[in-house]
């Protein structure tokens, strides 16, 4: 009998181990993909930035390697103030979409979820519709503004039409993750105003959400062309289009280009430490 009992009780260790070892072997496969996959798309943009920034250092001889393309930013002609404006609608972008957006959901999911489709169908609408087409129906409005000589900001109206789908789906994830109901109505339950409830309460419970919402915008905005150039204002992009037309400038046209897209990048590490340091301060 005891020979029986240690033979049962040992019996179930290989039954144990098994599945062990193979949900070991299933994770090293998973990690082996995950390295692969990361290392061929971290090759194919390294890359094409990488050749970016040698071409723009490349020296007028053979072999050499000069700063002088990153030097004539600066001096060249409308280059500094099509960055600023491109700068300036970014964030004017982004503070009209988050306006526009963040109570208008909010109020949304508390009070009117009925709407909700129609809400979330309108600002999806923008991807269905082509840029040409956005500004052929946007031209005579345009054109009637022109009169008032205003500068290329007034492009920020068509931006915030076109950020609208990217920004409503980070905005709606930060909404989903969280409880709003519950949270409204404790806030409400203990007397504050709505105003305090949206800014004080669920705003800083969707930080992150608000934070991807602004980078996609901002985003959208570094590297729009169609709708400045049809519409006959500089930004960045056009800017390094007219650029290009000029041979003898091809330094300057890569090295702008690396560094609208270092500034990106910079962008996006910049939001996501801030989003990481508020999260380790709530908890």
């Amino acid at each position: 009998m005891a020979a029986i009992t240690s033979l049962g009780e040992s019996a179930p260790a290989p039954q144990t181990a098994r599945p062990r070892g193979m949900q070991i072997g299933r994770r090293r496969r998973l990690n082996l993909f995950r390295y692969v996959t990361f290392t061929i798309f971290g090759l194919f943009f390294f890359l094409p930035l990488f050749a970016m920034v040698r071409f723009s250092l490349e020296g007028k001889q053979a072999g050499t390697f000069s700063l002088s393309a990153w030097t004539q930013i600066g001096s060249t002609p409308g280059l500094v103030s099509a960055i600023e404006i491109t700068l300036e609608l970014a964030v004017i972008t982004c503070a009209v979409v988050l306006v526009l957006l963040v109570p208008t959901m909010i109020w949304i999911r508390l009070r009117v979820q009925w709407i909700s489709r129609i809400f979330e169908f309108l600002c999806l609408l923008p991807l269905t519709i082509p840029a040409i087409v956005l500004v052929v129906g946007l031209q005579p409005i345009y054109n009637k503004i022109e009169h008032y000589n205003v500068s290329a900001l007034q492009l920020f109206w068509v931006y915030v039409i076109l950020a609208l789908p990217y920004a409503y789906r980070s905005l709606s994830a930060g909404l989903t993750a969280i409880d709003v109901t519950t949270l409204s109505e404790a806030a409400r339950s203990l007397g504050a105003s709505w105003a305090t409830v949206i800014l004080r309460v669920i705003v800083p419970n969707m930080w992150q959400a608000i934070l991807n919402a602004m980078l996609l915008t901002s985003a959208l905005v570094l590297g729009e062309f169609t709708i400045a150039e049809i519409l006959n204002d500089v930004n960045l992009q056009v800017a390094l289009f007219n650029i290009s037309r000029a041979t003898a400038n091809a330094g300057v046209l890569f090295s702008t280009s690396t560094a609208a897209l270092l500034f990106a990048f910079a962008l996006l590490l910049i939001l996501s430490y801030v989003g990481r340091r508020r999260r380790r301060g709530r908890a």
